[in-house]
């Protein structure tokens, strides 16, 4: 971590000695202990980035023995937001959400997230949003406003990130599912009716064939598939449930798609209503507590009305506190009611967290792999799953090998 930001945009001096620029480089890498053999003193911008990284990081042995760290940047508001302020000045945008959230995980800054001057300070991000959602409870009324306006400008970041490969996706497959193998004359699409009998050429009359004819899908306006996301809401599964609440929001705004989106921990909430603003889908939960995953499917199971059109995806990572067998139960009588199941143990870009692979294997034995996905992956997972596809799981060195 603390080699990234001599790359970023606190970059060389520019001076024509390398060696000099060698020994500036690992100063600021190592935190100018007594160890750091390097004998170089900093001036300047290079001085007030390392105070930056010292300020957090801390520069005796123990800490960096991996023994527990001491920072510099106390309890103080005004001193955490000069520091967040510094940090924005002095290094990129990816390296300040790091520090941000070493921050609040290592010096416990996530009380002072509460006041709305720190939240202005702060770059927005997922992870940020998680901290908020976590202390939504605990905030006065003048910052639940201020941390609204920042998880909006991570949500509708998002939305434009994501929406349009996700309509595009399940579009495709919707449309795919829609053609039509005995169409009547005028229905024909006659650029895959040709393709798809192409070994029925015929090269000495010049003609294909049209054994099998392919008519275009109607276009309709009634729900062709419904998609039930279920997603856990312990602690450790904020990223995923922010991108949850986008991606509902997405397919909810697809006509063709009816979206149920339920969360939960040892209770059961259904924010389906909430779907037209994920920004309320996200005030809404309740990250933290315990996990009853069985009792989440049993109600998602009450709510499938079209088994054959329905896909179920839990997003979890199956650390079950309700009863283990009842919830595998549930998954092969919701898999053999002819509904897809699709079980991914995070939606996030880091990977799979801490799982319950003894959970993950059985889900794999019932034919419903466990796998973590990330949110570029999620439309093409979804797509495969309204296709009844194989689904497009990452190799086993990118994520847990729980394949059946």
């Amino acid at each position: 971590m603390t080699g990234e930001p001599v790359t970023g945009e606190a970059r060389s001096t520019g001076t024509a000695d390398p060696a000099g620029e060698r020994l500036r480089r690992w100063r600021l890498v190592l935190g100018g202990d007594t160890a750091d053999g390097t004998g170089h003193a900093l001036s300047g911008q290079d001085a007030a980035m390392d105070g930056a990284l010292t300020a957090l990081y801390g520069k005796d042995d123990t800490a960096r023995a991996g023994r527990e760290r001491t920072g510099g940047l106390g309890a103080s508001a005004p001193s955490v937001a000069r520091w967040l302020g510094d940090i924005r000045t002095y290094f990129p945008s990816s390296v300040v959400q790091v520090m941000q959230r070493d921050a609040i995980d290592r010096l416990g800054l996530g009380t002072l997230l509460l006041e709305p001057e720190m939240l202005e300070a702060v770059e927005p991000d997922v992870h940020l949003v998680g901290t908020l959602l976590s202390l939504v409870k605990a905030m006065p009324e003048t910052t639940r406003e201020t941390a609204r306006a920042v998880v909006r400008t991570v949500v509708e970041d998002l939305e434009r990130r994501l929406a349009t490969r996700t309509r595009a996706a399940l579009a495709g497959a919707l449309d795919r599912g829609a053609r039509v193998r005995r169409p009547r004359h005028q229905d024909i699409d006659w650029n895959r009716t040709v393709a798809a009998n192409l070994r029925h050429y015929l090269p000495d009359h010049g003609t294909v064939v049209p054994e099998r004819l392919v008519g275009h899908g109607r276009a309709s306006r009634s729900v062709e598939k419904e998609v039930v996301l279920c997603v856990d809401q312990s602690g450790s599964m904020a990223a995923s449930v922010v991108y949850a609440s986008v991606f509902g929001a997405v397919l909810a705004s697809m006509r063709s798609v009816s979206t149920r989106l339920v969360v939960f921990d040892t209770e059961v909430v259904d924010l389906t209503e909430r779907l037209d603003d994920p920004v309320d889908v996200l005030f809404g939960t309740r990250l933290g507590g315990g996990t009853d995953i069985n009792r989440a499917l049993a109600y998602c199971q009450s709510r499938i009305t079209r088994p054959a059109e329905t896909v179920v995806v839990l997003i979890s990572d199956l650390y079950e506190g309700g009863i283990r067998d009842e919830m595998l139960k549930r998954v092969a009588a919701i898999k053999a009611s002819g509904a897809q199941f699709v079980s991914l143990l995070a939606l996030s870009d880091e990977g799979a967290p801490a799982y319950d692979r003894e959970h993950a294997a059985s889900l794999a034995a019932l034919g419903a792999p466990a796998f973590a996905c990330t949110p570029d992956l999620f439309p093409e997972v979804m797509a495969a799953a309204i296709e009844k596809r194989p689904l497009p799981i990452p190799d086993a060195g990118d994520g847990p090998d729980s394949r059946p």
